[in-house]
């Protein structure tokens, strides 16, 4: 089967050398080539290609905002990111964005072609300083969670919050979308935790806490 490509980078002379490249590759056909982000959109559209091979830098509408627009708009259609860029801001960003392969412009043409098939059959491809970006990424500590004061479930904060806030039983029933025989023994349940005696203590409590 041949692959459809779309070639998009702002400078001539890599979008015409890209071009020649990937035509010297049997299955790969190129079906067009964009100077720019809004372009390499609008032959999106009028060529239907199976991979798009994105530069990021690009006038008028950068890659990223290239790629995150053809995915919305062709979720068929691949999209394979080619850059001189590696820093964590670029690779996030296309990543975000529904890039599905992400190489420097070192890569040759093997791993060009590679890359641009895995995406077309549903799997990525990435140069390693990318992969090894994606490591990191999953090597950091997932923040946790502050525990609630005095063993409030989140429920209770919560009413406690809204309470802080003004809100009245009725109005915090029905912004949870409970009773107010519910909200009532949240309240309850909250006051004999904090050891409060009224609203005003509680709601003094919230604010302390950040709970409001």
């Amino acid at each position: 089967m041949t692959l459809r490509v779309l070639v998009a980078d702002d400078q001539q002379l890599v979008r015409e050398g890209l071009t020649a490249l990937l035509e010297l590759t049997d299955d790969i056909e190129v079906v067009g080539a964009a100077a720019d982000g809004r372009e390499a959109l609008e032959l999106t559209a009028t060529h239907l290609p199976d991979v798009v091979l994105m530069d990021l830098r690009m006038p008028r509408l950068d890659g990223v905002e290239a790629t995150a627009r053809i995915q919305a708009r062709f979720p068929d259609v691949a999209v394979v990111v080619l850059t001189t860029y590696a820093d964590d801001d670029s690779i996030s960003g296309a990543l975000a964005a529904g890039a599905r392969g992400y190489l420097t412009k070192d890569a040759g043409r093997a791993e060009i072609a590679m890359a641009l098939r895995a995406a077309a059959t549903g799997h990525a491809m990435f140069a390693p300083v990318v992969s090894t970006h994606l490591v990191d990424v999953l090597k950091r500590p997932v923040p946790k969670k502050e525990a609630l004061p005095d063993g409030l479930t989140p429920r209770e904060a919560e009413v406690l919050g809204r309470l802080a806030g003004g809100g009245t039983n009725a109005e915090i029933a029905a912004a949870l979308f409970v009773t107010e025989a519910t909200i009532k023994t949240h309240i309850n349940n909250a006051f004999a935790k904090i050891g409060a005696r009224n609203r005003t203590e509680a709601a003094g409590y919230a604010t302390r806490h950040g709970l409001g």
